[in-house]
């Protein structure tokens, strides 16, 4: 369990989407203070690099798993594995997603930004969820949410009636949801969400307008600086954290007032335990 006194080198810190990005940064910031890191990443190229990446800090040697969130079987073989190998898992950063530009379904039948963004890191929380018990969990959720309307029945999408921006803004709504959700359902584990800010990153790599705003625009954030929350909301004393939070810049946040309903997110819950067989 992670408390006041808990040297982060005694933590074992899981975090996807790690390959780059805010999950790299958050990655290299656990594995600098010492905790035992392990790597998940979906390109097998990008994530041995990020492993020399993370490595060269020191401390523990990383693990590293590879794994696409477009397909939940590889999910549950990514469970299966950190099942073998961690008695214990004190932290799991749910980093990985996406955007993409046009509509698609995934092998197992969904949306691919609904899935690769919310029902894989929920199969995958649930999965590890007893060895979670004492630990945290923090899911990256954005205030694009604002753009997007969650809707527990339609998991589905249309193809004549797509929005990449809304598909996004309504899975990173249901972050949020999640995260809540988990609070009130588990209380032996704290669940929260946040904004990392828009980060210069790899974000919408297969729109080649989008890839090169996220690249070169002036403004931007950098990664270590919107995974700043991410690491603070899985080391900070417990009693600073508000349990099923949503958090900007180490703040707690107010999401949109459509996302305060907790009979919504419970009936998302339950639709996306039906979907991904839990």
């Amino acid at each position: 369990m992670i408390g006041e006194n808990t040297a982060v080198e005694d933590l074992t810190v899981v975090v996807t989407g790690a390959s780059s990005g805010v999950g790299l940064a958050a990655a290299q910031e656990f594995a600098r203070r010492g905790a035992r890191v392990v790597v998940v990443g979906r390109d097998p190229g990008r994530l041995a690099a990020a492993v020399d990446q993370v490595r060269a800090l020191g401390g523990p040697a990383p693990d590293s798993f590879r794994a696409d969130f477009t397909r939940l079987e590889e999910v549950r073989e990514l469970a299966s594995h950190l099942l073998d190998r961690y008695p214990r898992i004190d932290v799991l950063a749910n980093n990985a997603g996406g955007i993409v530009s046009s509509y698609a379904t995934t092998p197992d039948g969904f949306e691919t930004t609904i899935q690769a963004n919310h029902l894989a890191p929920f199969l995958l929380t649930n999965l590890l969820r007893e060895r979670l018990r004492g630990g945290r969990v923090v899911n990256t959720a954005s205030d694009a949410h604002r753009t997007g309307l969650v809707d527990p029945d339609d998991l589905t999408g249309r193809a004549d009636h797509y929005s990449r921006w809304e598909a996004y803004g309504a899975s990173k709504g249901a972050n949020i949801l999640f995260a809540a959700e988990a609070g009130r359902r588990w209380p032996d584990i704290l669940s929260t969400s946040y904004h990392p800010g828009v980060v210069r990153s790899r974000f919408g790599a297969d729109s080649p307008v989008m890839a090169a705003f996220y690249k070169f625009a002036p403004f931007l954030t950098t990664p270590e600086a919107g995974a700043d929350t991410l690491v603070w909301l899985a080391t900070a004393p417990e009693h600073e954290i508000t349990q099923g939070g949503y958090y900007a810049k180490r703040r707690l946040r107010r999401p949109a007032a459509k996302l305060a309903d907790p009979n919504l997110a419970a009936r998302l819950w339950e639709a996306s335990a039906k979907a991904v067989g839990r």
